[in-house]
């Protein structure tokens, strides 16, 4: 990885374009100056066992009938699925790749009848918490995620995610407690040398069969502080901090030959598309019927795939709920199309209005606003390991919300000052090297909630 951003001019930064477009088998270009829709879709409340098995088919039958039908009523130019396999898809590996084929089989009579062009993302669950404490590199559980991801490639799957949880066995307990040091050892100690084991192991299965890697999401990670901090659980400048440490962990998949586009829920994906160059996906206001966010407008400022997070299979007023959302992304890709087809110039504009809707008002959306997001990117690119990014990551977040308070662009309450001058504190006394780091962090590790010889932290 260089160490300098792929993308540092700001006029190029936005909606749509990037320097290193993502082609699919059927020609379908993510990033290549169009945003497509990317719907997520997932089953109502419900059993998943070989009794329901029949009834699991049909609903995954009917929701992407229903999407389709509503594309072509939409006259949709290409859209992308993605289809987040359920815990039990996962650990039974021939359930998830029946999905996957009946998906992709409904996707192939619409491009033939049609012309629309689609794609079909496949994430199979990180089904490795079912050990306690996790095993991540041995045992039942990763035999199966892997086989899972092996036979969802061979089923018709063209792009593989996963929202992979390394190192969240301590981060959650970060989180609550405000515990910047451990936060900072869960994500770019542990979740660093997880992410190489895991994606040298994803690409390689990808590469056999024919299939893109695209890419990882720390949503167990930062989307957790966000959830946290928008019920006032814990402060909202933390959640911010966490979102910016959470890039360099993200962004060893793309080391390991990972090239996009990132996944939706990945919101780390703005500074990993300056960093990289790589097509991102992200969600924000599409997102509600998901989860509640601060973050609505400013993270389709530099979306290539614009999704609506996963949506139960519900009857609404309008339509099942996944036909609902899908119009809604489609909506919204067409407004940003439109802007691009003016010119870039119009995207920009847009871009801005975008961001200026949501960037004063949280320290969550302030750090991605794209001008924010190229300073911080451009700060961790330089650093030569993960713990060195993430290191500066903490450092100048921080700075950089409190520059913004400062300039009264940001707006910030006097109780969420006081934990920025906190963490201040701690983030100034990290040590450089990392082998000093782990030392330091290895005897207050809860040693009940870990094994650490997993990541090689210590020799089993």
């Amino acid at each position: 990885m260089n160490n300098s951003l792929v993308i540092n001019n700001i006029d190029e930064f936005y909606f749509g374009s990037c320097p290193k477009p993502v082609k699919l088998k059927n020609g379908l270009t993510i990033g290549a100056g169009s945003v497509y829709p990317e719907i997520n879709f997932t089953l109502p409340p419900m059993e998943i066992t070989l009794a329901t098995m029949p009834e699991v088919r049909s609903q995954y039958e009917q929701i992407i009938d229903d999407i389709c039908k509503r594309a072509r009523s939409l006259q949709s130019p290409g859209f992308i699925v993605e289809f987040e396999l359920l815990p039990d898809l996962t650990l039974t590996p021939e359930w998830g790749a029946e999905i996957t084929k009946i998906i992709k089989d409904k996707l192939l009579a619409l491009e033939s009848e049609m012309g629309i062009k689609t794609g079909l993302r496949v994430t199979p669950n990180d089904i490795r918490e079912f050990a306690k404490p996790p095993l991540m590199q041995t045992g039942e559980f990763v035999e199966k995620m892997f086989k899972s991801i092996e036979l969802c490639t061979r089923n018709g799957g063209d792009l593989v995610a996963i929202e992979s949880t390394g190192g969240k066995e301590i981060h959650d307990e970060a989180i609550l407690q405000g515990d910047l040091l451990m936060s900072i050892f869960a994500l770019s100690i542990l979740g660093a040398r997880d992410m190489t084991y895991l994606w040298r192991n994803i690409v390689e299965i990808c590469n056999s069969n024919d299939c893109i890697p695209s890419g990882d999401s720390a949503c167990g990670f930062a989307n957790t502080a966000m959830v946290l901090a928008d019920t006032r659980y814990i402060p909202k400048v933390w959640a911010a901090i966490i979102r910016v440490m959470a890039t360099p962990r993200s962004l060893v998949a793309y080391t390991q030959g990972a090239v996009g586009p990132s996944k939706d829920c990945a919101y780390e994906g703005v500074f990993l598309k300056a960093m990289t160059g790589i097509p991102v996906a992200l969600e924000g206001a599409d997102a509600a019927c998901a989860h509640l966010s601060p973050i609505g407008n400013i993270t389709k400022a530099v979306a290539d795939l614009w999704s609506n997070e996963s949506v139960q299979n519900i009857k609404l007023l309008g339509a099942m709920a996944p036909t609902v959302s899908f119009e809604q992304i489609e909506y919204t890709a067409r407004l940003m199309n439109i802007a691009s087809a003016e010119g870039s110039q119009s995207a920009i504009t847009l871009r801005d209005w975008f961001a200026k809707s949501d960037s004063s008002l949280d320290p969550q959306a302030y750090v991605l606003d794209p001008h924010i997001a190229l300073e911080l990117a451009d700060i961790m690119v330089k650093q030569p390991t993960s713990y060195l990014q993430t290191r500066a990551a903490a450092q100048h977040t921080i700075d950089i919300l409190k520059k913004g308070h400062e300039l009264q662009i940001l707006s910030l309450e006097k109780v969420e000052i006081r934990w920025l001058d906190r963490f201040a504190k701690i983030a100034e006394s990290l040590p450089e090297d990392e082998e000093e780091f782990i030392k330091t962090m290895l005897p207050i590790i809860p040693k009940d909630k870990i094994n650490l010889t997993q990541y090689g932290i210590i020799k089993g």
